[in-house]
């Protein structure tokens, strides 16, 4: 683990002696909104895979709702908050996962802003699964079902300021003006990482950044 960074470094160590229960390794990345989880994960499983342990990073973006029925239900602003996902699909998929030879999970097209059935693939040589997303530890009905089928659980710890910082500057890039950009991260994305913050559940391994 020479050369890599401590926090890649303590994730990684942490992952490779982790037994797993199932035919899967099931580990769970949480953290609030731009706090690192997908490239964090990536990263994991790229050192996995090197280590041996072939590994898949599964994001939970891909049970957003559609559009429409936020729409219907008046949601669409709150996109991203833990009542705009199908809670339960992430619980059911998670239970596949850890025994399951095949296994097809729904990705989210970030250019599009929907979610594609399928669009990814789990098959019988993949060792572990790395699930990333927000809600992967809140203390929340159907959330709190997915603690116990986590072999390892990594929670990011991102302070505020650095979160608002790379929130504005993610809606920059999606052509906001800096007014808009700076009232979406204030508005949706920054209530949603005070919610991670005060509501999840303790995780085996928190990474603090600066």
């Amino acid at each position: 683990m020479t050369g890599l960074a401590p926090e890649m470094s303590r994730a990684l160590a942490a992952a490779l002696r982790t037994p797993r229960r199932g035919r899967r390794r099931l580990i769970a990345l949480a953290g609030p909104p731009a706090s690192g989880k997908s490239t964090l994960a990536e990263s994991l499983a790229r050192h996995m895979t090197e280590a041996g342990a072939a590994t898949i990073v599964v994001p939970m973006d891909g049970f957003h709702l559609h559009n429409q029925i936020l729409m219907d239900r008046g949601q669409l602003d709150r996109k991203g908050a833990p009542e705009t996902f199908d809670a339960a699909g992430v619980v059911h998929l998670v239970r596949r996962l850890a025994d399951e030879d095949e296994v097809f999970f729904p990705v989210f097209d970030r250019a599009r802003d929907i979610s594609l059935a399928a669009g990814g693939r789990i098959g019988p040589n993949c060792d572990t699964v790395v699930i990333e997303g927000n809600y992967l530890l809140l203390d929340a009905p159907v959330w709190r079902d997915l603690r116990p089928l986590w072999d390892l659980s990594i929670a990011l710890d991102v302070p505020e300021c650095v979160l608002r910082e790379r929130l504005v500057a993610r809606w920059l890039h999606f052509g906001h003006s800096p007014e808009d950009a700076a009232a979406r991260a204030e508005a949706n994305d920054l209530a949603n990482a005070a919610l991670v913050a005060g509501r999840s559940l303790p995780a085996d391994v928190t990474i603090r950044s600066a």
